[in-house]
């Protein structure tokens, strides 16, 4: 399974996919997303998975360092008026003019706490307001996504993840994105201290290939900390207490607490939320998103010491059509996404085990005994995107989620679905992921639970395959995701 900066944008592929995507569901998003039917009835294939490329998209990007993202200033002005007068005095006039906003961006490795207060950042502040904020600052509403409900009936020692099974028939490179909830920004569960304890054992051994940041990448990477922590505070309350001083953070699952200000802001995140961030940032001279800071354990032949630094297309080499299909929406989308429309998808593979990481080049062991049922896994990275409002650099957030194939079994249509792509997906697509090299170790198995399903009457005998309409889940999910964790 490839990384990050190859997942979410595999998706795009035309302007006209990304403008339906984006745009509100005909039926609502809970509807559309996580409806539940009561019969195992056909389910049909949304509009967006039957759109086909027209042609193709790779052209010019001339324009790109004359496109910005629409800028949080109403935001900026409605959190000014509940500031404190000194507070509001620091700010200044709050006056904007676009020209000299262009013409006063700071380069890309330009630290913000080094330059002159009347520079801009690509985000549309200027460094004098960026200062006068101050350490976290109402990100909520800046960004304009509320901060999510308190979570009480949460366990961290039973919570499982939500069941997320992103199957799509047939399977084009497109989008299919869904408005991020508010909510499941960051999901913790009960791996938590085993997967924290598996990243520090990774950083030790590769360093900088999994964690690293360049210069000019303080602002984001400060602005991300104060954000997930924000975040996670908010949600969890039984388990995480920032101090009022926004020095110390309280961490009850670990039983520590931690100056916050005594590491860099990515190995704060890195000891307390066991997921991955990269962070891109806007190139003032050509306009192109670059890859500029991440901690990234969850990525299989990926490296990030030799990723960092380089555009969207440039990482994006070894990914089937991307610079046919999907190198020009990618960047005219980077440029114009707004702070209030997060979004999230996810990916899926095969996998013997449990590999989280595997260096470039690093041969996985494939070796396989029959009926050892118990090694195969279907693995989901879950996968979001949001601009953040002050520094307006691009975050992906994403984890690995692993789930033993016997647990599809009981669950509708999905290993019709797996099937479906193992017997008639692309060959270059397979070959990408992983299922190339296990589809004859899972074929089996997923085939004798099809027949069981059809056999049973859970699903219809002469269903053919089509994406789901409870995508990314399944008929039924959340009854056996609340009767799983307990909660």
């Amino acid at each position: 399974m490839a990384m990050i900066l190859t997942w979410p944008v595999l998706a795009i592929c035309l302007p006209l996919i990304i403008l339906v995507a984006l745009k509100p569901l005909k039926h609502g998003f809970v509807s559309q997303r996580f409806r539940f039917t009561g019969s195992p009835t056909r389910p049909s294939t949304p509009e967006l998975e039957k759109q086909r490329p027209s042609k193709s998209l790779a052209s010019t990007t001339s324009d790109l360092p004359k496109t910005f993202a629409l800028t949080p200033r109403d935001q900026l002005k409605d959190l000014a008026r509940t500031l404190q007068p000194a507070q509001q005095k620091a700010l200044g006039s709050l006056n904007f003019h676009q020209d000299v906003f262009e013409r006063s961006l700071l380069g890309l490795a330009e630290n913000y706490r080094d330059a002159d207060d009347s520079r801009y950042i690509c985000s549309g502040l200027s460094v004098r307001e960026v200062k006068a904020l101050g350490d976290f600052p109402d990100h909520a509403t800046l960004s304009g996504v509320p901060m999510p409900n308190p979570y009480p009936e949460f366990d961290i020692d039973t919570a499982k993840p939500r069941p997320y099974r992103p199957l799509r028939w047939p399977h084009h490179q497109t989008m299919a994105v869904a408005k991020l909830e508010p909510d499941f920004w960051i999901e913790l569960e009960s791996t938590y201290k085993e997967r924290l304890a598996q990243r520090h054992r990774l950083y030790e051994k590769h360093g900088a290939d999994v964690v690293h940041w360049l210069p000019g990448s303080e602002l984001a990477c400060k602005e991300l900390m104060e954000m997930v922590l924000q975040f996670v505070c908010a949600r969890y309350p039984q388990y995480f207490v920032l101090s009022d001083d926004h020095f110390w953070l309280e961490n009850k699952i670990l039983e520590v607490r931690a100056n916050i200000r005594a590491k860099h802001p990515l190995l704060v995140l890195f000891d307390h939320v066991p997921e991955d961030f990269a962070i891109m940032q806007r190139d003032a001279e050509t306009g192109y998103y670059v890859f500029r800071a991440g901690a990234i354990c969850s990525a299989i032949g990926f490296n990030v010491g030799t990723k960092i630094g380089k555009k969207l297309h440039e990482i994006h080499v070894p990914v089937p059509d991307y610079k046919e299909k999907l190198q020009f929406s990618m960047d005219r989308f980077f440029s114009k996404m707004p702070t209030n429309k997060p979004y999230q998808r996810g990916t899926w593979d095969l996998e013997l085990d449990q590999p989280l990481y595997r260096a470039p080049g690093e041969v996985p062991d494939r070796t396989f005994e029959e009926n050892d049922v118990a090694r195969l896994c279907y693995r989901v990275d879950w996968q979001t995107l949001r601009r953040m409002p002050l520094s307006g650099a691009v975050v992906f957030n994403f984890k690995a989620l692993f789930t033993p194939i016997e647990e599809v079994r009981d669950e509708p249509y999905v290993p019709s679905l797996i099937l479906a792509f193992l017997r008639n997906g692309k060959a270059n697509i397979k070959n990408y992921k992983s299922v190339g090299g296990v589809k004859h170790i899972f074929t089996p198995t997923l085939e004798g639970y099809e027949r069981e399903q059809k056999e049973t009457g859970l699903i219809d005998k002469d269903w053919e395959p089509s994406t789901l309409e409870e995508g990314p889940f399944f008929q039924g999910w959340e009854k056996k995701w609340h009767a799983q964790q307990g909660f």
